[in-house]
């Protein structure tokens, strides 16, 4: 799946996420926030912009890489949008 190696491989089993099926309808948000708390530590708000590219890959976008998400997530999150930053 585009935008997912080892590291996200491993954080989306951590949410019961085993098939890529399983991401389909799901919150990205809601899932950094369960992951956040499953692990007992602020992950980097990117994994939230990983999260976004495969829901919407699942859902039948097409694939873009994570960082087309990042200015999405931080509007969404009341942050400014950085060129090239996170």
């Amino acid at each position: 799946m585009p935008n997912i190696g080892p590291a996200g491989a491993a954080d989306l089993r951590l949410l019961g996420i085993t098939a890529p099926g399983d991401l389909v309808g799901r919150d990205p948000y809601a899932m950094y926030e369960t992951l956040c708390r499953i692990t007992a530590r602020r992950h980097d708000p990117c994994v939230i912009d990983v999260f976004i590219a495969a829901v919407r890959f699942m859902g039948g976008d097409a694939a873009k890489p994570w960082w087309a998400y990042t200015a999405e997530r931080k509007a969404k999150l009341g942050a400014p949008a950085r060129p090239g930053g996170a």
